[in-house]
């Protein structure tokens, strides 16, 4: 392996594939006196070879130095900056108040923004995405009783095309919490695997992801832990799955150690969180009075989501009552006492009974009920239930011309321009028996919604001649409502005929762990198809979706610092298990698309239209287009330079619009004309590139130009005496194969001209 050097400040240190450099430079600023100040900062650099060659270069201590910590990292021409800010007083929380804000720069692109004040506005969805990748990757390193209100902001400031900067950001990130005085338990390395050939390439870019039947970004610490996974497949293999989360991992170590180093140079001490004392003093108190009802609530398995949810929340109030009646002060440090006696509790049981508060063994899916075509008017509709989380889907097939369109800045920061198919995601709040605005899309709707529709995206076939929107509406949860959105929407696609490769169901794996004193992993227990509370009590919440054959997305939610790769391997081949005997469910309902469409469906066709009758066909300004549409519904779209493409609601509307179509074309039919023959024109128009001439009244007007108007050479129609209602035999060769106009020819029935005949009259010696 090539030896590299490492300098700091007047050190200078070896280390493997790993360059480190740290400037110190000076910048003297005038004030308005003009006089010079001083301003000196350093600049420390740390620069990452990968093992495919490729660099990563992070920098920190020029920009930003307001702010807690600021770190650019550069991949190729790409950039990114990132920056942490904390506020200084910690509040009160039940969760770390962490936000993270990804924002593509419409100068990072090149472009000015499209908007009315050409400024970079709200939020893209994209962005969106890219802010929850990032969160879901720091967050579980935070310490558990941290509260300060923390804010990571990641620009991008430029973009190649070519390398990746969303993975880019992620690794930011963790650069600026590392050299911060945020207390956080990383850094973290994250990567991206793709899958071209049956070879696995890291960090591939832009095109290879084209090329690519997965693409996989993994996130772990130094010890192999992983804290994230994000990823969608074209029905990858479980085993080819498992190399490419070991290979991940592996990679994320030469970008952990750049960090490292980049921190011990920056040197900075991070925040001491003082001890919550007064919730360690209540516990005792709270486990005295509370813990044996809290058992007996877990172990009653008749209890559903509401019941057992009161009964929490009356023992909750009964334990404030008993134990703070006396020190109202201590309510909210009893509050968190009971919590945490809660979840202590829940988690305890799962190893002493091996068996779930809803009385399910630990790989046992809860019960599946499901039904198609509920709404007959719908182009396709799925009920699918499991336990207590139910969705309702819906298919809806439109033109092509109406897919999902991206906007220009996230086409060219992803490549990707628009989506025939896409997933729209509603969870309201009377799911889960609340009120709340029904207007408002946030940003879990926007990240589970992208879940499903990845998983589903892969069966679609790619040359379907319709945009397809599929709707899941949450009409209950208690967990799992985005893998319930895969199963129905897989249903949904068949009820709607659509030609989808295989049914895609998804399952939610959970892990409790027990840890040791010093913070490691024991043991740990699976769980298939997990429960609303014990995704909130658990350490993971992995969602994985597939085929019968494979998987095509998958997506890793960890609350704890990490989780070991051979327990990610084991929850994955608990999911396969899952995820088969989900589908033989659902294929008992509806396993093939189905193949007599409704009366309402819509209809798609294609006709040619002779050249030579496309403006008569289109009209003045595409005026006969636009009145089919308005009489029929029909949306006729141009294909190629004669072929026409028509969407119809239904097949009653195709059949009028083409019934139009047909009598507009042959009301006033030409006649047939023979190559070779002649024929007699009536001159109409005389203009100076040629003469206008009719052949036959249902015919249009034809040029004949001056260079087909005599063997000799004509500049004006004029100058042979031509007048408008002349009658003149012209010879018919057919039409243009290019434009389909007619070509005729005067010049080849006269008798060839001597070369010394002059055209026009000599003019006299008077003139």
């Amino acid at each position: 392996m090539k030896m590299v050097l490492l300098r700091c400040g007047s050190k200078l240190l070896k280390s493997r594939n790993l360059i480190f450099l740290q400037q110190r430079n000076h910048i003297r600023n005038g004030n308005v006196h003009g006089a010079t100040q001083s301003n000196e900062f350093e600049e420390q650099t740390a620069e990452i070879q990968l093992s495919d060659g490729k660099k990563i270069r992070f920098s920190t201590g020029k920009f930003a130095r307001f702010a807690g910590g600021c770190v650019t990292a550069k991949f190729g021409d790409t950039s990114v900056m990132s920056i942490a800010v904390r506020q200084n007083e910690p509040v009160h929380s039940d969760m770390i108040p962490l936000t993270v804000d990804y924002r593509q720069k419409a100068a990072a692109v090149g472009r000015i923004p499209s908007n009315y004040f050409r400024r970079d506005l709200r939020q893209t969805e994209h962005e969106i995405l890219t802010s929850r990748l990032i969160d879901r990757s720091i967050r579980p390193l935070f310490p558990k009783d941290y509260r300060y209100e923390t804010q990571i902001t990641c620009n991008l400031l430029a973009v190649d095309g070519f390398n990746d900067p969303e993975v880019l950001a992620i690794n930011a990130a963790s650069a600026v919490l590392s050299i911060s005085d945020i207390p956080w338990n990383g850094p973290i390395g994250a990567v991206r695997i793709g899958l071209i050939d049956n070879q696995f390439v890291v960090h591939p870019s832009r095109r290879d992801l084209q090329h690519s039947i997965l693409n996989l970004v993994v996130a772990c610490t130094s010890k192999n832990l992983v804290v994230m996974i994000e990823g969608s497949a074209n029905d990858i293999l479980e085993q080819d799955l498992r190399k490419a989360i070991r290979l991940a991992a592996k990679e994320c170590q030469l970008i952990i150690s750049s960090i490292i180093e980049l921190q011990k140079c920056v040197r900075r001490s991070k925040i001491q969180i003082p001890e919550n004392v007064e919730t360690n003093c209540m516990i005792e108190p709270v486990r005295e009075f509370a813990e044996k009802e809290i058992e007996n609530i877990f172990t009653c398995y008749s209890h559903d989501k509401i019941t057992r949810d009161n009964a929490l929340d009356n023992l909750r109030k009964e334990t404030l009552y008993n134990v703070a009646k006396d020190n109202p002060e201590v309510t909210s440090a009893v509050m968190e006492a009971f919590q945490e006696l809660v979840k202590d509790t829940f988690r305890s049981l799962i190893f002493q009974t091996n068996k779930r508060c809803d009385g399910r063994k630990l790989r046992q899916l809860r019960s599946i009920s499901c039904q198609v075509n509920l709404l007959e008017p719908l182009h396709g509709s799925a009920f699918f239930q499991r336990g207590q989380t139910q969705v309702l889907c819906t298919v809806t097939l439109d033109s092509i011309e109406n897919a999902l369109k991206m906007d220009s800045i996230s086409m060219l920061a992803s490549g990707l321009k628009d989506k025939n198919f896409f997933l729209h995601y509603e969870f309201p709040p009377y799911a889960t028996n609340e009120i709340g605005k029904l207007t408002r899309v946030n940003r879990r709707e926007i990240g589970h919604g992208a879940l499903a529709e990845k998983g589903l995206r892969p069966v679609i076939p790619k040359d379907y001649p319709f945009a397809i929107r599929l709707t899941s509406e949450v009409l209950e949860s208690n967990g799992s409502s985005s893998m319930a959105s895969v199963c129905g929407g897989s249903m949904a696609l068949m009820d709607a005929g659509i030609p989808i490769s295989s049914q895609v169901a998804g399952v939610a794996i959970g892990l409790i762990c027990k840890f040791s004193k010093d913070g490691q992993i024991e043991d740990y227990k699976i769980l298939l198809d997990i429960l609303g509370i014990e995704d909130y009590l658990g350490d993971i919440d992995f969602k994985l979706t597939g085929t019968k054959k494979g998987f095509t997305a998958l997506q890793l939610d960890v609350k704890v610092p990490g989780i070991p790769v051979k327990a990610i391997m084991e929850c994955i081949q608990c999911a396969t298990e899952g995820k088969s005997k989900i589908i033989q469910i659902m294929n008992s309902v509806i396993s093939s698309p189905r193949e007599k469409n409704k009366q309402n469906m819509p209809v798609f066709e294609t006709i040619e239209v002779p050249i030579h009758q496309r403006a008569k066909f289109i009209g003045v300004g595409g005026l006969n287009l636009k009145k089919i549409l308005t009489e029929t519904g029909v949306h006729i779209d141009a294909k190629e330079q004669n072929i026409f493409s028509l969407f119809a609601p239904n097949q009653d509307a195709m059949n009028e619009a083409k019934n139009i179509i047909q009598e507009a074309l042959t009301t006033q039919a030409e006649p047939t004309l023979i190559f070779g023959d002649i024929y007699t024109g009536k001159i109409i128009e005389i203009r100076d590139s040629g003469v206008m001439i009719t052949l036959h009244p249902q015919m249009q007007p034809i040029l004949l130009s001056n260079s087909q108007l005599d063997r000799r050479k004509v500049h004006h129609p004029s100058a042979l005496g031509f007048e408008v209602g002349q009658e003149i035999q012209v010879k018919y060769f057919g039409r243009d194969p290019v434009n389909g106009q007619v070509r005729l020819s005067r010049k080849v029935l006269q008798e060839p001209v001597s070369n010394t005949q002059n055209f026009f009259p000599k003019l006299d010696d008077n003139n």
